[in-house]
Protein backbone atom coordinates (compact mmCIF):
# COMPACT_ATOMS: atom_id res chain seq x y z
CA UNK A 1 0.00 0.00 0.00
CA UNK A 2 1.44 3.14 -0.32
CA UNK A 3 0.86 5.91 2.03
CA UNK A 4 1.53 8.79 -0.47
CA UNK A 5 -1.34 11.79 0.42
CA UNK A 6 -2.95 9.73 2.93
CA UNK A 7 -4.35 11.59 5.56
CA UNK A 8 -3.34 10.14 8.68
CA UNK A 9 -4.25 11.69 12.40
CA UNK A 10 -2.23 10.82 15.13
CA UNK A 11 -3.12 11.91 19.13
CA UNK A 12 -0.92 12.31 21.88
CA UNK A 13 2.28 13.14 18.64
CA UNK A 14 4.37 15.46 20.76
CA UNK A 15 6.29 12.83 22.55
CA UNK A 16 7.23 8.93 22.34
CA UNK A 17 5.20 6.57 20.28
CA UNK A 18 3.12 9.15 18.72
CA UNK A 19 6.28 11.56 17.85
CA UNK A 20 8.03 8.36 16.56
CA UNK A 21 4.73 7.52 14.40
CA UNK A 22 4.06 10.90 12.78
CA UNK A 23 7.75 10.97 11.47
CA UNK A 24 7.66 7.59 10.30
CA UNK A 25 4.08 8.64 8.16
CA UNK A 26 6.12 11.81 7.34
CA UNK A 27 9.00 9.60 5.91
CA UNK A 28 6.37 8.01 3.47
CA UNK A 29 4.44 11.03 2.37
CA UNK A 30 1.63 11.18 4.41
CA UNK A 31 -0.50 14.33 4.89
CA UNK A 32 0.12 14.58 8.92
CA UNK A 33 -2.57 15.82 11.52
CA UNK A 34 -1.01 16.38 14.80
CA UNK A 35 -2.55 16.15 17.95
CA UNK A 36 -1.39 17.14 21.53
CA UNK A 37 -2.21 19.55 24.35
CA UNK A 38 1.25 21.13 24.30
CA UNK A 39 1.19 23.78 21.34
CA UNK A 40 4.67 24.65 21.01
CA UNK A 41 5.83 20.97 21.04
CA UNK A 42 3.52 20.06 18.84
CA UNK A 43 4.33 22.12 16.56
CA UNK A 44 8.56 21.47 16.41
CA UNK A 45 6.90 18.00 15.60
CA UNK A 46 4.79 19.28 12.61
CA UNK A 47 8.14 20.75 11.28
CA UNK A 48 10.24 17.96 11.96
CA UNK A 49 7.60 16.01 9.51
CA UNK A 50 7.77 18.65 6.91
CA UNK A 51 11.45 18.68 6.89
CA UNK A 52 10.72 14.87 5.60
CA UNK A 53 8.88 16.14 3.00
CA UNK A 54 6.00 15.78 4.74
CA UNK A 55 2.34 17.96 5.10
CA UNK A 56 1.76 18.57 8.52
CA UNK A 57 -0.64 20.49 10.38
CA UNK A 58 -0.45 20.79 14.59
CA UNK A 59 -4.09 21.14 16.13
CA UNK A 60 -3.62 21.48 19.59
CA UNK A 61 -6.34 18.78 21.24
CA UNK A 62 -7.26 17.65 25.10
CA UNK A 63 -8.73 14.12 24.01
CA UNK A 64 -10.86 14.09 27.40
CA UNK A 65 -12.98 17.06 25.54
CA UNK A 66 -15.50 15.62 22.92
CA UNK A 67 -15.61 18.78 21.64
CA UNK A 68 -11.99 19.13 20.97
CA UNK A 69 -11.58 15.58 19.17
CA UNK A 70 -14.85 16.49 17.13
CA UNK A 71 -13.07 19.81 15.83
CA UNK A 72 -9.84 17.91 15.35
CA UNK A 73 -11.85 15.51 12.63
CA UNK A 74 -13.30 18.56 11.01
CA UNK A 75 -9.93 20.40 10.76
CA UNK A 76 -8.25 17.16 8.77
CA UNK A 77 -11.18 17.07 6.40
CA UNK A 78 -11.55 20.85 6.00
CA UNK A 79 -7.19 20.79 5.21
CA UNK A 80 -7.03 17.55 3.34
CA UNK A 81 -10.37 16.47 2.38
CA UNK A 82 -10.32 13.44 4.07
CA UNK A 83 -9.38 11.07 6.54
CA UNK A 84 -8.05 7.69 5.48
CA UNK A 85 -5.98 6.89 9.07
CA UNK A 86 -6.66 7.61 12.95
CA UNK A 87 -4.66 6.64 15.30
CA UNK A 88 -5.67 6.99 18.96
CA UNK A 89 -2.38 7.32 20.94
CA UNK A 90 -2.57 9.79 23.61
CA UNK A 91 -2.01 8.59 27.02
CA UNK A 92 -1.38 9.53 31.12
CA UNK A 93 -0.46 7.21 33.64
CA UNK A 94 -0.38 7.49 37.90
CA UNK A 95 1.76 5.10 39.47
CA UNK A 96 0.40 4.09 43.12
CA UNK A 97 -1.85 2.26 45.36
CA UNK A 98 -5.27 2.69 44.63
CA UNK A 99 -6.11 3.93 48.34
CA UNK A 100 -2.92 6.74 47.63
CA UNK A 101 -3.58 7.87 44.35
CA UNK A 102 -6.23 10.99 44.48
CA UNK A 103 -9.55 10.41 43.08
CA UNK A 104 -8.95 13.09 40.43
CA UNK A 105 -6.33 11.99 39.21
CA UNK A 106 -7.44 8.44 39.08
CA UNK A 107 -10.86 9.88 37.03
CA UNK A 108 -8.17 11.92 34.52
CA UNK A 109 -6.44 9.07 33.83
CA UNK A 110 -9.71 7.05 32.97
CA UNK A 111 -10.59 10.20 31.36
CA UNK A 112 -8.15 10.40 28.81
CA UNK A 113 -7.21 6.74 27.86
CA UNK A 114 -10.54 5.78 27.74
CA UNK A 115 -12.91 8.81 27.07
CA UNK A 116 -10.27 10.20 24.56
CA UNK A 117 -10.19 6.73 22.48
CA UNK A 118 -13.68 6.83 22.48
CA UNK A 119 -13.73 10.40 21.23
CA UNK A 120 -10.95 9.71 18.72
CA UNK A 121 -13.27 6.70 17.32
CA UNK A 122 -16.97 8.34 17.21
CA UNK A 123 -15.02 10.79 15.06
CA UNK A 124 -12.96 8.45 12.87
CA UNK A 125 -15.24 6.31 12.57
CA UNK A 126 -18.31 8.34 11.68
CA UNK A 127 -16.16 10.10 9.16
CA UNK A 128 -14.48 6.81 7.56
CA UNK A 129 -17.60 4.99 7.31
CA UNK A 130 -19.10 7.78 5.32
CA UNK A 131 -16.40 7.53 2.47
CA UNK A 132 -16.09 3.62 2.54
CA UNK A 133 -12.61 3.25 4.07
CA UNK A 134 -10.42 3.56 6.15
CA UNK A 135 -8.21 2.26 9.57
CA UNK A 136 -8.39 3.08 13.24
CA UNK A 137 -5.99 2.18 15.21
CA UNK A 138 -5.75 1.86 18.95
CA UNK A 139 -2.46 1.72 20.85
CA UNK A 140 -3.17 -0.08 24.03
CA UNK A 141 -0.46 -1.80 25.83
CA UNK A 142 0.78 -5.24 27.05
CA UNK A 143 -1.15 -4.66 30.84
CA UNK A 144 -4.14 -4.95 29.10
CA UNK A 145 -3.68 -8.66 29.31
CA UNK A 146 -1.40 -8.82 32.47
CA UNK A 147 -2.03 -5.61 34.46
CA UNK A 148 0.38 -4.21 36.82
CA UNK A 149 0.17 -3.38 40.39
CA UNK A 150 0.73 0.45 41.04
CA UNK A 151 -0.81 1.26 37.71
CA UNK A 152 -4.38 0.21 38.23
CA UNK A 153 -5.86 3.28 36.30
CA UNK A 154 -3.60 2.71 33.64
CA UNK A 155 -3.99 -1.08 33.68
CA UNK A 156 -7.69 -0.66 33.80
CA UNK A 157 -7.82 1.87 30.66
CA UNK A 158 -5.62 -0.30 28.95
CA UNK A 159 -7.94 -3.26 28.84
CA UNK A 160 -11.10 -1.05 28.03
CA UNK A 161 -9.17 -0.11 25.17
CA UNK A 162 -8.95 -3.30 24.05
CA UNK A 163 -12.70 -4.05 24.52
CA UNK A 164 -13.36 -1.48 22.90
CA UNK A 165 -11.86 -2.38 19.50
CA UNK A 166 -13.49 -5.61 19.62
CA UNK A 167 -16.63 -3.74 20.45
CA UNK A 168 -16.02 -1.50 16.98
CA UNK A 169 -15.26 -4.15 14.55
CA UNK A 170 -18.68 -6.03 15.56
CA UNK A 171 -20.66 -2.96 15.29
CA UNK A 172 -19.01 -2.03 11.69
CA UNK A 173 -19.78 -6.03 11.21
CA UNK A 174 -23.69 -5.83 11.91
CA UNK A 175 -23.85 -2.32 10.24
CA UNK A 176 -22.81 -3.75 7.03
CA UNK A 177 -19.71 -0.89 7.09
CA UNK A 178 -16.99 -2.46 4.81
CA UNK A 179 -13.94 -1.05 3.84
CA UNK A 180 -13.33 0.37 7.55
CA UNK A 181 -10.40 -1.69 9.71
CA UNK A 182 -10.19 -1.06 13.20
CA UNK A 183 -7.22 -2.58 14.90
CA UNK A 184 -5.29 -3.00 18.56
CA UNK A 185 -1.40 -2.89 18.92
CA UNK A 186 -0.43 -3.99 22.38
CA UNK A 187 3.21 -2.54 22.99
CA UNK A 188 5.50 -3.96 25.55
CA UNK A 189 7.55 -1.98 27.88
CA UNK A 190 8.87 1.15 25.28
CA UNK A 191 11.61 3.64 26.04
CA UNK A 192 9.57 6.85 25.77
CA UNK A 193 8.90 9.77 28.78
CA UNK A 194 5.98 8.44 30.32
CA UNK A 195 7.65 7.40 33.46
CA UNK A 196 9.06 10.46 34.06
CA UNK A 197 5.90 12.85 32.96
CA UNK A 198 3.35 10.62 34.95
CA UNK A 199 1.60 11.18 38.07
CA UNK A 200 3.70 9.33 41.28
CA UNK A 201 2.31 8.96 44.64
CA UNK A 202 5.13 5.95 45.30
CA UNK A 203 7.49 8.18 47.02
CA UNK A 204 9.80 5.72 44.64
CA UNK A 205 11.42 6.84 41.13
CA UNK A 206 9.43 4.90 38.14
CA UNK A 207 11.81 3.40 35.60
CA UNK A 208 11.05 1.47 32.52
CA UNK A 209 11.00 -2.58 33.59
CA UNK A 210 13.40 -4.39 31.30
CA UNK A 211 12.77 -5.70 28.54
CA UNK A 212 12.48 -2.00 27.14
CA UNK A 213 11.92 -1.39 23.40
CA UNK A 214 12.39 1.24 21.07
CA UNK A 215 9.11 3.63 20.45
CA UNK A 216 10.32 3.29 16.54
CA UNK A 217 9.44 -0.54 16.72
CA UNK A 218 5.84 0.56 17.71
CA UNK A 219 6.26 2.84 15.19
CA UNK A 220 6.66 0.86 12.77
CA UNK A 221 3.93 -1.88 13.87
CA UNK A 222 0.71 0.84 13.69
CA UNK A 223 2.24 1.78 10.01
CA UNK A 224 2.27 -2.22 8.93
CA UNK A 225 -1.31 -2.65 10.66
CA UNK A 226 -2.53 0.33 7.54
CA UNK A 227 -0.95 -1.75 5.16
CA UNK A 228 -1.69 -5.11 5.98
CA UNK A 229 -4.34 -5.09 8.88
CA UNK A 230 -5.61 -7.27 11.57
CA UNK A 231 -7.14 -7.45 14.69
CA UNK A 232 -4.30 -7.01 16.98
CA UNK A 233 -0.54 -7.69 17.26
CA UNK A 234 1.94 -7.21 19.58
CA UNK A 235 5.12 -4.80 19.46
CA UNK A 236 7.84 -5.33 21.14
CA UNK A 237 9.58 -8.62 20.52
CA UNK A 238 9.18 -12.34 21.70
CA UNK A 239 9.26 -11.45 25.41
CA UNK A 240 5.85 -9.82 25.21
CA UNK A 241 4.15 -12.35 23.27
CA UNK A 242 5.20 -15.30 25.44
CA UNK A 243 4.16 -13.32 28.47
CA UNK A 244 1.04 -13.06 27.49
CA UNK A 245 0.90 -16.79 26.66
CA UNK A 246 2.27 -17.36 29.70
CA UNK A 247 -0.73 -15.77 31.24
CA UNK A 248 -3.08 -17.64 29.30
CA UNK A 249 -1.38 -20.93 31.52
CA UNK A 250 -0.53 -20.03 34.76
CA UNK A 251 -2.16 -16.33 35.55
CA UNK A 252 -1.62 -16.45 39.75
CA UNK A 253 2.33 -17.20 38.89
CA UNK A 254 2.69 -14.77 36.30
CA UNK A 255 1.01 -12.11 38.35
CA UNK A 256 2.76 -12.61 41.17
CA UNK A 257 5.84 -12.66 39.87
CA UNK A 258 5.34 -9.46 37.64
CA UNK A 259 4.19 -7.77 41.01
CA UNK A 260 7.89 -8.89 42.61
CA UNK A 261 9.29 -7.20 39.51
CA UNK A 262 7.26 -3.72 39.21
CA UNK A 263 8.43 -3.75 43.06
CA UNK A 264 12.19 -4.45 42.03
CA UNK A 265 12.68 -3.00 39.01
CA UNK A 266 10.12 -0.60 38.42
CA UNK A 267 10.15 1.64 41.48
CA UNK A 268 13.36 2.55 42.17
CA UNK A 269 14.37 1.69 45.89
CA UNK A 270 17.75 4.20 45.90
CA UNK A 271 15.78 7.15 44.29
CA UNK A 272 12.77 9.16 46.16
CA UNK A 273 9.95 10.99 44.34
CA UNK A 274 7.91 13.47 45.73
CA UNK A 275 4.24 13.28 45.16
CA UNK A 276 3.34 14.69 41.72
CA UNK A 277 0.52 14.94 39.58
CA UNK A 278 2.98 15.33 36.38
CA UNK A 279 1.10 15.65 33.16
CA UNK A 280 -2.42 14.51 33.64
CA UNK A 281 -3.57 18.05 34.22
CA UNK A 282 -1.14 20.01 32.51
CA UNK A 283 0.67 19.31 29.08
CA UNK A 284 4.33 17.00 29.33
CA UNK A 285 6.09 20.32 27.48
CA UNK A 286 5.26 22.07 31.30
CA UNK A 287 7.48 19.17 32.70
CA UNK A 288 10.41 18.69 30.20
CA UNK A 289 10.92 18.97 26.41
CA UNK A 290 9.21 16.40 24.75
CA UNK A 291 11.42 14.39 22.92
CA UNK A 292 10.67 10.44 21.06
CA UNK A 293 12.54 8.83 23.59
CA UNK A 294 12.63 8.03 27.06
CA UNK A 295 16.34 7.71 28.23
CA UNK A 296 15.77 4.24 29.37
CA UNK A 297 18.21 3.18 25.81
CA UNK A 298 15.27 0.67 24.41
CA UNK A 299 17.65 -0.39 21.62
CA UNK A 300 20.85 -1.59 23.91
CA UNK A 301 18.38 -3.56 26.25
CA UNK A 302 16.46 -4.96 23.60
CA UNK A 303 19.81 -6.81 22.15
CA UNK A 304 20.53 -7.76 25.88
CA UNK A 305 17.45 -8.83 27.51
CA UNK A 306 15.23 -10.39 24.77
CA UNK A 307 16.90 -13.86 24.89
CA UNK A 308 16.85 -13.82 28.92
CA UNK A 309 12.93 -13.35 28.62
CA UNK A 310 12.43 -15.71 25.94
CA UNK A 311 14.13 -18.17 27.75
CA UNK A 312 12.05 -17.54 30.67
CA UNK A 313 9.33 -17.68 28.79
CA UNK A 314 9.67 -20.62 26.47
CA UNK A 315 8.36 -23.31 29.19
CA UNK A 316 5.24 -21.54 29.14
CA UNK A 317 4.19 -21.79 25.49
CA UNK A 318 5.53 -25.09 25.49
CA UNK A 319 2.79 -25.46 28.20
CA UNK A 320 -0.01 -23.85 26.53
CA UNK A 321 0.52 -25.61 23.04
CA UNK A 322 0.39 -28.80 25.26
CA UNK A 323 -2.46 -27.80 26.44
CA UNK A 324 -4.59 -26.84 23.35
CA UNK A 325 -2.96 -29.96 21.49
Amino acid sequence: MSFMNSVVVITGASSGIGRATALRFAGKGARLVLAARGAESLEAVAAECRKRGAKAIAVPTDVADADQVEELATRAVEEFGRLDVWVNNAAVGAFGLLTEIPPKDFQRVLDVNISGYVNGARAALTRQSAQGSGTLINVASIVAATPLPYSAAYSISKAAVRALTVSLRSELAREGVTGVNVCTVLPATIDTPFYQNGANYTGRRPMAMPPVYSPERVAKAVVKLVAHPRRETVAGGMAGRLLLLQHKVMPGAVEAATARQVDRRQLSRRQSSPATSGNLHQSSQSLRKPSVGGGWHGRRRTAQRTLMGAAALAGAALALRKRLG
